[in-house]
């Protein structure tokens, strides 16, 4: 059963982590420019969600292991120390920040922080996932690497557990690709489509009898591997195995879900983000927990986030 958190609304929610030291959830709202995190023990009497407010859309986000958060922020990377604290440019994109920003990213084992950016207009598929790489064993300075392009709204980043694929989607596009992914030498080959979704039906809308999945937006992998995704408009997560077979589709009481994670001591709390923003009032007023993180038990637990390393 679904549970929202309280006070836990945004205009677009989006990259959430669970962070295992604090036992807090982590989540951004884009367009609300803001960082927000629970304190104290969700669901229960004295719980809390705090806000930090942000000089530009926030992406995403992950935690560090030596403190504090790095973010993308509209024009690059940044550094946090300690919450609310100074920012400080990492790396700077060189993209159109009145038409471009950041958008799904997150670490992956090895410590590498990756974002893909989004094509506000949507005219064209200008997008790409970036690589930053601040580890301090390796001797070099941070390093920003155009690790994929030809997206317009990048989305769905994951890594397996093995470290051999890596998963991009571009939700415009209503695809999922798939790479072999050397995690060391950090390169890909073999590019594949992992999903083709249906795209909308000309004259669809959330009450009409006509059938859409949603296109795919944030995702996850859960300790079996398999892929967790957020389908939005369609109301629902979709899971697939590996090898691409669809093993689950989830229902969720929001029309907008935007990205999972799993959380809790025993990472078998699954949270998901969603939208509200630009949504119809019949159809809030149809969901209200739109634009609320909500969160439902489940038999599979997921992986533990991966912390920046610098």
């Amino acid at each position: 059963m679904w549970t929202s958190i309280e006070d836990s609304l945004c205009e677009l929610g989006e990259s959430p982590f669970w962070h295992p030291q604090e036992r807090s959830l982590y989540w951004l709202d884009i367009p609300g420019r803001a960082v927000l995190r629970t304190r104290g023990d969700i669901g229960t009497t004295g719980a809390t969600v705090e806000r930090w407010a942000l000089p530009t859309e926030p992406g995403c986000m992950a935690p560090a292991r030596s403190g504090g958060l790095v973010i993308a922020l509209r024009d690059g990377f940044y550094r946090a120390r300690e919450w609310g604290g100074e920012l400080v440019a990492m790396a700077r994109v060189e993209h159109d920040v009145r038409t471009m920003r950041f958008n799904d990213g997150k670490c992956d084992a090895l410590g590498r922080f990756w974002g893909g950016s989004l094509n506000e207009a949507k005219d064209r598929p200008n997008a790409a996932l970036y690589c930053l790489d601040a580890r301090s064993d390796t001797g070099i300075s941070p390093t920003i690497t155009q690790m994929a392009n030809q997206a317009t709204t990048a989305n769905g980043l994951a890594f397996s557990p093995d470290a051999r694929t890596l998963y991009w989607a571009d939700t415009a596009a209503h695809v999922v690709h798939a790479w072999d992914w050397d995690a060391e030498a950090n390169s890909l080959s073999h590019a594949r489509v992992f999903q083709q979704f249906d795209a909308k039906p000309e004259g669809w809308t959330p009450a009409s009898p006509l059938h859409y999945d949603g296109r795919p937006d944030g995702a996850t992998i859960d300790a079996q591997g398999h892929y967790w995704v957020a389908m939005f408009e369609g109301a629902q997560l979709l899971r697939f195995s590996p090898s691409g077979e669809r093993v689950a589709a989830v229902a969720v009481p929001v029309q907008c879900p935007t990205m999972p994670c799993f959380g809790g001591d025993d990472l078998k709390t699954l949270f998901v983000t969603s939208a509200r923003k630009g949504r119809p009032a019949d159809e809030i007023a149809q969901r209200p927990a739109s634009g609320t993180v909500i969160a439902m038990r489940v038999d599979t637990p997921g992986l533990p986030v991966s912390f920046f390393e610098d």
